[in-house]
């Protein structure tokens, strides 16, 4: 039997294929301090159950294609208090941030084209461009330069005839990076110059540090026509599993075009826009007091990281990963040893290996992204775990 070309191109998660081996180590009764994945313990707002209680409509409908009324005046609501106008047509509600993408990704690439990504990215970009056909050019970063990648000497040389759209997180999964506003409009200047779409992925918008207010690309209305913001409810309200997330453009057509795939999977799940809705009317109060949790958090984490000779990173800015280059031969090998072979009186701590998140082939090999997505006591567990490990795995 033959499968597809663009499928066989695809890789399995970096992120969730070592499940295997958790399941094996948890039947030896080995305790994981898992910082793999960016599942938040953060209690997800009563709002959101509320809403389930109370939905009593008799019977279960589809959605409209482009979401439910609610669920889009949220967004727009959300997005006028931060002093960015979206039409109504502006929005479209995905089931997660994940469709969001594809669909985004699916209306403006093609076979052969290219699109302008900084590495280390969120393993999925991979997935989904490989999908259409298309292929990343990556901009280059580094470790000991925090992963910046807003830097029109690095970006420019990768534009060529191919090239369709400039891709990044902000805040950043993996590298915790956070846009200056001057650096955000660089890039929102280089699209605009050579007639690119710009793709700004904003999920972390809540959950930067630094006391700055997050610049977005919704701002620039200069740029009205290339730019497109991917958004979600999955980590600003601690709702990975509501599956609700959100495409804004102000380009109409393309706006048409994101629309065709949103009417052949028919409609985003009604229950959980009704629910998601009701989410954005939280109060600030709650975005300080979770806000202030993942700071603690990330202090934590990077001062055991701090502590572990021959670690190399910078403390992260936003988001809430940091990504991290270990002195092992292999991120990879090395984690399969942690759940395998490791364990300091019955525990082992778990991350994401570095390559999954490059392009580059061979790239990342000693880097891991870790999630501080647990309690603070927990995660200073977790790096004591991972210095006795990387002791013992460089004594073998």
């Amino acid at each position: 039997m033959k499968f597809s070309s663009k499928v066989e191109k695809c890789s399995l998660s970096p992120i969730r294929k070592f499940y295997p081996y958790t399941v094996e180590a948890k039947k030896k009764g080995k305790k994981i301090y898992q910082l793999n994945i960016g599942q938040p313990d953060i209690k997800t707002p009563e709002e959101y159950f509320k809403a389930v209680r109370d939905f009593n409509l008799p019977v279960l409908e589809y959605a409209p294609s482009p979401g439910i009324p609610e669920m889009i005046k949220a967004v727009q609501d959300y997005y006028a208090k931060l002093g960015i106008q979206y039409a109504e047509n502006d929005i479209t509600i995905t089931t997660g941030g994940s469709e969001a993408l594809l669909f985004a990704l699916m209306s403006i690439l093609d076979d052969g084209d290219e699109i302008i990504i900084p590495e280390p990215f969120y393993p999925n970009y991979n997935t989904f461009v490989k999908a259409t056909g298309a292929t990343i050019r990556p901009i280059n970063t580094t470790p000991e330069e925090g992963y910046r990648f807003a830097d029109r000497a690095k970006i420019e040389p990768l534009i060529n005839e191919r090239t369709r759209a400039i891709m990044f997180t902000n805040p950043g999964n993996p590298t915790g990076v956070v846009l200056t506003p001057e650096e955000l409009r660089l890039m929102a200047d280089i699209a605009k110059e050579h007639d690119l779409f710009i793709i700004g992925d904003e999920v972390y918008r809540e959950f930067v540090y630094g006391g700055e207010k997050l610049a977005s690309l919704g701002e620039f209305d200069d740029i009205a026509e290339n730019a497109i913001v991917i958004d979600s409810v999955s980590k600003r309200f601690s709702a990975c599993g509501a599956r609700i997330g959100a495409v804004m453009t102000k380009n109409k057509e393309l706006q048409q075009q994101i629309m065709k795939f949103c009417q052949a999977r028919l409609s985003v799940a009604t229950l959980d826009q009704v629910a998601s809705a009701a989410l954005y009317n939280v109060g600030p109060e709650y975005f300080a007091e979770v806000r202030e949790e993942y700071k603690k958090r990330r202090e934590t984490i990077y001062k055991g990281l701090q502590a572990i000779p021959g670690v190399v990173c910078k403390e992260p800015q936003g988001a809430f990963y940091v990504m991290a280059k270990l002195p092992v031969d292999d991120a990879e090998k090395f984690l399969v040893w942690l759940l395998t072979e490791f364990d300091d009186n019955g525990e082992t701590v778990m991350y994401a290996p570095g390559g999954g998140f490059y392009a580059t082939p061979g790239k990342g090999i000693d880097e891991v992204r870790l999630a501080y997505v647990l309690k603070q006591e927990d995660l200073a567990r977790a790096m004591e775990l991972l210095k006795i490990a990387i002791e013992k795995y460089n004594a073998k």
